[in-house]
């Protein structure tokens, strides 16, 4: 597989083009200078303690108040207007949190634009989400978000949580992500009732190198948004807290040892849906993408949280950052392969495939054997398997890629699978058919796979078995990073998860897994 602009799914930011983003959107580096280092040295013994104190301190006040002012509040009460005590206790918690944030580090806070009122908006929409830190604007608007029900039983910020009258979803119930978009079809249709809800569309945290696919779960509605973007135009980038880079206490304690921390709310005009936007959540979720892009000048990709959990996939082969497999993951979707039916279509595909001759196809063969007519999909999907640009590809590349995004965890299972394909008729696979299996399976443009196959080949046969690999990898579990990571990956190329909670934020996706784009949306609106 290649590396090419032609299968990129990337658009530029008001733009129809497509071509590659900056950077993985869910990698953050973060290097310091020795004279970096040596201020963190100096603050993590001076002012990061009494920083940490006073936000823990804050927190703590506010947990009374919080605690008081949910107390006997059934709905109708929270349906109706703040009693004189409630809009003190309001105002007061308000105060707390902004000293709380204050005590971060976070001395003044740049807020552009102005907020709409509930009956204009029921709905505000952040990106791009990168932190906890995010939960800034939260903690100055006081407007319901959208949490797991397991929050409302965390300690003292459980309290805080239940105070500002969430939307929770439930991991028990199978009909939680429906009952969650009925309640905010009901909130958002009060005529100013409840109070806004506020969601982080991404559903994860980026780089903020770019904004990712919207989650459709808060367009469902069909309700007018405001979009809010969020920036931190900080020299160096504590707050970023994504898969792969710092984890939560890390990014926490840098933070802390900042003299100041900047951060940037800018409130864009409400976006009034059209009609057909109303009818279709996801061409209203890209159209309002498109928007805060602009606004925040950076590209918009069409990478999900799905590709990141690909890329983050316990098996022995880690897909490197830039690896193409997210970009056919993308393709696969798009093409409308479905998740619920995708390991049957490889099963259909591999049979397929070992049944035609070993030789390269051409676009409308393709197109025959996948059972979808040729399409700007179908061609970008061709494009990436088009090494040479010959006009013909492999057909084994398209169903190992397949198997690897079908079954991300199961190394060996697509690894057996393409010794099937491309085995010989005594079973064996040569170093060059290893060197196209393993290419094909890191979604990467060249890998060197001498060193591996000298290994598995202990006899120096020049050939080897699945049954020779399979005995290999059970006697080196890791035979990924000592063969071939270490050769030519890199250790920093590899998207290496945090052993500490996911960086999800403060958002978590209710988005029903039925919430599909039929019409194959474009930008047809800019407000």
């Amino acid at each position: 597989m290649k590396l090419s602009s032609r299968g990129r799914g990337c658009c530029v930011a008001g733009s129809r083009e497509r071509g590659p983003p900056p950077r993985s959107p869910f990698v953050h580096q973060l290097r310091l200078s020795p004279l970096q280092k040596a201020k963190i040295a100096i603050m993590t013994l001076t002012l990061f303690p009494i920083r940490l104190f006073f936000a823990a301190f804050m927190m703590l006040l506010a947990w009374p108040f919080a605690f008081i002012a949910s107390m006997g509040s059934d709905e109708q009460d929270l349906e109706k207007p703040l009693s004189w005590w409630r809009k003190i206790v309001d105002i007061l918690l308000k105060a707390i949190m902004r000293m709380m944030w204050l005590a971060g580090g976070f001395h003044w806070i740049n807020v552009k634009g102005t907020r709409a009122l509930p009956t204009e908006a029921a709905i505000l929409t952040v990106a791009p989400h990168s932190s906890y830190f995010d939960a800034i604007p939260v903690t100055m608007t006081f407007a319901s978000i959208v949490m797991k029900a397991e929050s409302k039983d965390i300690p003292i910020w459980g309290t805080l949580i239940k105070y500002i009258r969430p939307v929770f979803v439930s991991r028990s119930d199978q009909d939680s992500r429906k009952k969650t978009v009925e309640e905010i079809k009901r909130r958002a249709q009060s005529d100013g009732k409840w109070p806004q809800i506020m969601i982080f569309p991404e559903g994860t945290c980026t780089n903020r190198s770019c904004l990712i696919t919207f989650k459709p779960g808060a367009f469902i509605p069909g309700v007018p948004v405001q979009p809010v973007v969020l920036r931190y135009p900080n020299k160096l980038d504590t707050i970023t807290w994504t898969w792969q880079g710092p984890g939560a206490l890390e990014i926490l304690w840098l933070t802390l040892c900042q003299f100041h921390n900047s951060v940037e709310i800018e409130f864009l005009p409400v976006y009034v849906p059209s009609e057909e936007e109303r009818k279709n959540p996801v061409l209203y979720a890209n159209n309002v993408r498109l928007v805060m892009a602009q606004a925040l000048g950076v590209p918009v990709t069409d990478y999900t949280f799905e590709d990141c959990q690909l890329a983050l996939a316990e098996g022995q082969l880690r897909l490197p950052s830039d690896t193409c497999l997210l970009e056919f993951a993308k393709l696969v979707r798009s093409l409308g392969l479905k998740p619920e039916t995708l390991e049957d279509d490889l099963d259909k595909y591999a049979a397929r495939a070992m049944k035609m001759k070993k030789g390269k196809v051409h676009l409308k063969a393709f197109s025959a054997y996948l059972e979808f007519p040729v399409s700007h999909t179908l061609e970008s999907m061709f494009a990436l398997f088009d090494e040479n640009e010959e006009g013909r590809i492999d057909i084994r590349e398209f169903v190992i890629a397949l198997s690897v995004v079908c079954k991300p965890s199961k190394t060996l299972e697509t690894i057996q699978l393409a010794f099937q394909l491309y085995q010989s008729e005594n079973g064996t696979i040569t170093e060059e058919d290893l060197a196209h299996i393993l290419k094909t399976a890191m979604g990467v443009q060249q890998i060197n796979v001498t060193h591996l196959f000298r290994a598995v080949d202990g006899e120096g046969k020049g050939k080897i078995t699945y049954d020779d690999f399979y005995s290999f990898a059970e006697l080196h579990p890791h035979f990924a990073k000592d063969y071939l990571y270490a050769d030519q990956v890199g250790a920093e190329s590899g998207l290496v998860t945090s052993s500490l909670l996911a960086p999800n934020g403060i958002c978590t996706d209710f988005s029903p897994e039925n919430a599909e784009d039929k019409n194959n949306p474009l930008q047809k609106k800019l407000n």
